[in-house]
């Protein structure tokens, strides 16, 4: 176990109720440096675990005391133990991967059928890692996200923005590239958004493209030293190019990124998918609630999802509203939204 429990008693006082079921332990880590990392700035990762599990944790030097309901503290427990393996084995740890703890220590007793399991059971979080860097899944879903692109020749990972689906496609491929799996990385996004086209866009076709594969760059450069990648683009070790390039190719030992795919007509789709050559692995993300295509054209990715449907080799990973991890306040966004176009279409069906 990383961190030593000093005092673990069962208490009936917590925050003066008295019905409580209540926990009392301390937790002393042997790093310092670490456990202050651990504890974050004036003790903002605790504070953290305070809020969402309704728990009390005080830091003293390299201990922190944790009173609270006997599940609460449990999933404080395996968080906190979790967080500080990372630590130890040189990772960081900011406020979004304490949420995350938090998410999959929840989810962890939520899936339990069985009462009887080891209280000090420790989480396990499917990760990705480069060189650079590694990512741990912050939502059940981003677990079963990432060991479907591990396992799976094809993943579609559809749901609202803000989920990590194409942060954590990117940070896979790099990975690929980087463990010599595959031998480059394909991009690609359909080219027309929000109504806007090419064509109207001044510069060449790079100039015109690159806005759209902004978020794309993003998280490459999060995952490769920014030298490598320049290098790699340079080199055509990785390719970012509109959709209408892939026309005509068979893309072998590589991995190739769709994102944005709810924007592609049928035929697109289509040919995209069937650009799947020997040792590929295809990876398609996008939110059918948020098509940008015109009227009465029907979206590829939605289409995909029908008839693609029990398939071998292909995985489908659908992320929802909760599985937001950016600012806390886009999944209550999405959430209003949601609820506003539910009413809508209840409303249209009623009317035929």
């Amino acid at each position: 176990m990383n961190a030593t429990e000093v005092v673990s008693s069962p208490s009936r006082n917590v925050r003066n109720n008295p019905a409580t079921d209540a926990n009392h332990f301390i937790l002393t880590f042997e790093n310092n440096r670490l456990a202050s990392e651990l504890f974050g700035q004036f003790d903002q990762h605790l504070k953290l675990l305070e809020q969402r599990l309704q728990i009390e944790a005080r830091a003293r030097g390299n201990s922190v005391a944790i009173t609270g309901e006997l599940q609460a503290t449990n999933q404080a427990r395996r968080a906190l133990d979790f967080l500080y393996a990372r630590l130890q084995s040189g990772g960081s740890v900011d406020a979004s991967d304490v949420e995350g703890a938090i998410r999959m220590a929840v989810a962890a007793d939520d899936q339990l059928s069985l009462p009887t399991m080891e209280r000090k059971a420790k989480l396990s979080m499917a990760q990705i890692s480069t060189r650079k860097k590694t990512i741990a899944a912050r939502t059940p879903t981003q677990d079963a996200y990432m060991r479907a692109l591990e396992r799976s020749e094809m993943v579609f990972g559809v749901g609202p923005a803000g989920t990590g689906k194409t942060y954590l496609a990117v940070a896979h491929a790099a990975q690929l590239l980087e463990r010599g799996v595959v031998d480059r990385i394909v991009l690609t996004r359909p080219a027309v958004e929000a109504g806007e086209r090419l064509g109207f866009l001044p510069g060449d076709m790079k100039d015109k493209v690159d806005p759209y594969l902004r978020p794309l760059y993003d998280a490459l450069y999060d995952m490769i030293p920014g030298d490598k990648v320049e290098r790699a683009i340079t080199a055509g070790v990785i390719e970012i190019a509109p959709l209408a390039f892939m026309r005509g190719r068979t893309l072998a030992n590589a991995a190739i990124i769709l994102d944005e795919a709810q924007n592609t007509t049928s035929m697109q789709m289509k040919m995209f998918l069937t650009r799947l050559g020997d040792n590929g692995r295809m990876i398609i993300t996008g939110d059918p609630s948020q098509v940008d295509l015109p009227r009465g054209v029907t979206s590829g990715l939605v289409e995909a999802l029908q008839v693609l449907k029990g398939v071998e080799g292909v995985s489908v990973v659908r992320f929802k509203d909760t599985d937001v991890v950016r600012h806390p306040l886009v999944g209550r966004i999405v959430q209003a939204y949601d609820a506003k176009y539910k009413v809508q279409d209840e409303s249209e069906q009623s009317e035929h």
